[in-house]
């Protein structure tokens, strides 16, 4: 007897559910947002080259007069640098190693590091949520090349539908770290030196070819980079339980390793910054405008507009399409302004004692605030802010520095972290040269001013200031 199977038959089912799509206008709204004002106005020129129907506008405001290109006086400027000890040697702060990198570029690419890193997850084979994974990541890299958010910061801005995770993230930062140059895409100095002994380029980095000083330069890295900051050969060598020949063709290698690899990169005039806004003291209080310098002037060309008329014909489709993308890229450049002059506006209002007394009265901020009070996303706010710059009475500063977090003090009020290190900073340029503070002393001095922190969060902001450990401003100052 034969065995009869039944056939299924085709059916069509609906399902409704939920996507997102990113219209041409939209995205062209988030990639100007991003964009730096250098980057903006090179992104508008080559707009007036490729679109007959865009030109600029003759016409000036009257509001606000031109504002120049200002310095950056911010933590870099030479007021700040006579005033605080000379940290060459520490790591990160652009001469860690005397001869690092030496045949490196010392000039800025005619490309960015973003276009760079993208034309290199272009030749993956990447699928594309895990290519627009990586795409985010490289959103938030500094100009150093390091990644500026923690994974758990960035995966709570992408959108819930996307049903995005942790591991998905990290999967995407693993690709990231594997691109060119070595070292992109590490969250501190220690992983971007071990990115770059992972597959050391042995024509380069020849004591790499030891395997014995490959493996202590590895571990030094990743531990002892304080200790390898006070260059005591020594102590390295004890630490490491290694013989003093290894030691010192271990950190020979290191000398050689970038700890800014995205530097090459960077703008060639990364010490000017043109201001986005302009914070001026008024009897209202304080107040912020646009710097109508860096605001391009855009219109659509009115006699080429005018000849197409109501023309539809299909041979006309070309330019009609160019006529709708001039309208958006006015649209979205205003947009762009405009949004930026809001979170100014926020942050100004949220940090309104920074203004009136400096530095050490800056309140604790961040994204979520602005975020909420404009009822904006956080990426949008993050956007908006990075290498965006507001001219302040204490100099050009972006308006990522008016972000932190909070400390809680004795008297249960909350300092912001930037004004705690205002005060570890105003610590060690008053600090006696032959007897400079321990991170131990500054905790102490901290809490007798009633911020209490931990020993660790002192040196992690005492770094991030790029200041030296006591034992090498001690060694800088027997000089």
């Amino acid at each position: 007897m034969q065995n009869i199977v039944p056939m299924t038959r085709p059916a069509l089912e609906l399902r409704t559910g939920q996507h997102l799509t990113l219209t041409p206008q939209l995205q062209q709204s988030i990639r100007l947002l991003q964009l730096s004002t250098l980057d903006l106005q090179a992104e508008i020129s080559q707009a007036l080259a490729d679109n007959p129907m865009l030109e600029r506008s003759e016409e000036r405001p009257e509001a606000e007069p031109e504002a120049p290109a200002e310095r950056e006086t911010s933590m870099d400027d030479e007021s700040f640098r006579d005033s605080e000890p000379r940290t060459e040697e520490m790591p990160g702060s652009g001469g860690v190693y005397p001869d690092d990198r030496s045949d490196g570029p010392d000039r800025a690419r005619s490309d960015t590091l973003r276009e760079h890193l993208l034309s290199q997850l272009g030749l993956t084979r990447a699928g594309s949520r895990d290519a627009a994974l990586v795409a985010l990541l490289i959103d938030e890299l500094d100009e150093n090349g390091y990644l500026g958010s923690s994974l758990e910061e960035i995966l709570s801005w992408i959108p819930p539908e996307a049903e995005a995770d942790l591991d998905e993230l990290r999967a995407a930062l693993t690709l990231l770290q594997s691109f060119d140059p070595p070292g992109i895409g590490a969250r501190d100095m220690a992983e971007c030196l071990v990115l770059q002994l992972r597959n050391p380029d042995l024509q380069h980095l020849r004591e790499a070819a030891d395997p014995a000083v490959l493996a202590c330069a590895r571990r030094l890295c990743a531990e002892h980079l304080p200790l390898l900051a006070t260059g005591n050969v020594t102590r390295l060598r004890d630490a490491l339980q290694c013989d003093e020949a290894t030691a010192r063709a271990a950190h020979a290698l290191i000398r050689k390793l970038d700890p800014r690899p995205g530097r090459a990169w960077t703008v060639p005039a990364a010490d000017y910054a043109v201001p986005d806004v302009i914070v001026r003291k008024a009897r209202q209080g304080w107040q912020v405008v646009l710097n109508t310098a860096a605001v391009p002037r855009l219109q659509v060309n009115a006699l080429y507009a005018q000849l197409l008329g109501n023309q539809r014909e299909a041979s006309h489709a070309g330019l009609h399409a160019q006529l709708q993308q001039a309208r958006w890229m006015i649209r979205n450049v205003e947009q762009r302004f405009d949004t930026i002059l809001r979170v100014a506006q926020a942050i100004v209002a949220h940090q309104t004692a920074f203004f009136s007394e400096g530095p050490a009265a800056m309140r604790p901020l961040i994204l979520k605030d602005i975020a909420a009070e404009l009822g904006l996303h956080e990426s949008t706010i993050s956007r908006a802010t990075t290498q965006k710059y507001m001219l302040t009475p204490f100099g050009t500063l972006e308006l990522k520095h008016f972000f932190g977090t909070g400390v809680a003090t004795d008297g249960g009020e909350v300092a912001s972290a930037t004004a705690v290190q205002a005060v570890i900073r105003q610590m060690v340029a008053d600090e006696d040269r032959g007897k400079p503070l321990s991170d131990s002393q500054l905790t102490k001095r901290l809490a007798d001013q009633g911020i209490v922190i931990a020993r660790r969060t002192v040196a992690k902001y005492r770094e991030a200031m790029r200041i030296a450990p006591a034992s090498l401003r001690k060694a800088h100052a027997a000089r």
